[in-house]
């Protein structure tokens, strides 16, 4: 059964507004983060109010609470559409007097709000977006790209899957910005590899029956089915290719960019065996699973995902930036400050932000357990392998950000 992160969003917004919180603050010494995300959508699971929750923490973990800042946490739902985003940012930042906007959790959203906070000279922190054009042809000095993007999905679980010999492919691809990203990172790295793509389709965003997409899938013979989608397409599309036996005849389904959340919803049965690549894995080390403790106290139990890691991620070194430049509301000089400052955190560890807005850390090569291999509850991956930093993004003059000399 799929968890539903959405539940009673006032209660869980009411929690942000501590004493401390609400303390008289230094003159200008005030800020106001606003979490842009799913709600109530396909991506709720993955964002949505967990990071609204993510975001708390980070607030209360920067210390600066008790010294007397005041820190406000908003929301609001942007429905996975691009004009809803945009007029949301808008309000927030002219009249409501928002500072950064952090999540946004789908692309072209994310793309739409980024050239808005660019204007109004704001922050944007990117947890939630995947398309890789944010640190490439769309790249701002106001945008910070902070978990992963679909240059680094590809590389990881693309190269991977055609090395063990899933050399041909077919893609159902979500139909829009952040589909149509990783489904061209992703054919290109299948290329240069030594695969070969033998077809395509397009599924409209929220889409309950892949039936149609999942019989060209299968009749195409490829080896690797490889869903450029995410959240609960995903859980879907591969819920509906087990009904269709297309595992059982041979063919295997690449999750291009999944969630543990997914997996949870999936059930180990279904999803064992899956390879995928993620920066965060809640039971990696001592730090991610103190953190993960207390996130989950607060979500019913579920485990953070890399989105609302990183949106905790984003959050506390924003806010180490602004306590660095003190009263200052000036976007892209806080921007400046974070890539000046080496990034270090208990959940991604050491790293940095490069000029073009890619922050820079590990990723991992994760294989969903089988059932019996699960010792607890949560307990899905095991690493394969560390994609080092230095390898795990695209190599900064291949991604043409006008930021990047030439």
């Amino acid at each position: 059964m799929r968890i539903r992160t959405s539940f009673a969003i006032a209660a869980c917004l009411a929690l942000l507004s501590t004493p401390a919180a609400q303390a008289q603050a230094p003159q200008g010494r005030n800020l106001k983060i606003g979490v842009l995300s799913d709600l109530s959508g396909p991506y709720a699971d993955g964002g949505g109010v967990g990071s609204v929750v993510a975001a708390r923490l980070a607030v209360e973990d920067s210390g600066l609470l008790k010294k007397g800042w005041t820190i406000e946490i908003v929301s609001a739902d942007h429905q996975n559409k691009a004009d809803i985003a945009a007029n949301t940012a808008l309000k927030w930042y002219d009249t409501e007097g928002v500072d950064a906007i952090a999540d946004l959790v789908n692309s072209a959203a994310a793309l739409a709000v980024s050239q808005i906070s660019r204007d109004k000279n704001k922050v944007v922190l990117a947890s939630g977006p995947a398309t890789s054009d944010l640190t490439g042809k769309s790249c701002s000095p106001n945008t910070v790209h902070w978990t992963s993007d679909t240059w680094a999905f590809a590389n990881g679980t693309g190269r991977a899957l055609v090395k063990t010999g899933g050399d041909t492919w077919f893609f159902v691809t979500a139909d829009y910005t952040f589909g149509h990203s990783l489904e061209r990172d992703t054919e290109k790295v299948v290329l240069a590899s030594g695969g070969t793509v033998l077809g395509k389709v397009r599924a409209p965003i929220g889409t309950s029956d892949f039936a149609s997409f999942l019989l060209q899938a299968q009749a195409s013979k490829a080896k690797i089915i490889a869903l450029a989608n995410s959240g609960a397409d995903t859980i879907n599309a591969i819920k509906q290719a087990s009904e269709f036996g297309v595992v059982v005849g041979g063919q295997r389904m690449a999750g291009m960019l999944l969630y543990i959340v997914d997996i949870h919803s999936l059930g180990l049965k279904a999803a064992q065996g899956t390879v995928l690549t993620s920066p965060f894995y809640w039971d990696m080390n001592e730090g991610t699973r103190a953190f993960s403790q207390r996130f989950s106290a607060q979500m019913r139990g579920a485990k953070p995902t890399m989105i609302q890691a990183g949106t905790y991620s984003s959050v506390l070194h924003y806010l180490k930036a602004v306590e660095t430049l003190g009263d200052t509301k000036d976007g892209a000089r806080i921007v400046r400050t974070m890539k000046d400052t080496p990034t270090d955190d208990p959940l991604f560890g050491k790293g940095l932000i490069r000029v073009d807005g890619r922050k820079i850390h590990p990723m991992y090569l994760f294989q969903v357990k089988a059932p019996e291999e699960s010792k607890y509850p949560w307990d899905y991956y095991k690493q394969l392998a560390t994609i080092p930093a230095d390898e795990a993004f695209r190599p900064l003059a291949d991604g043409g950000c006008p930021l990047v000399a030439r």
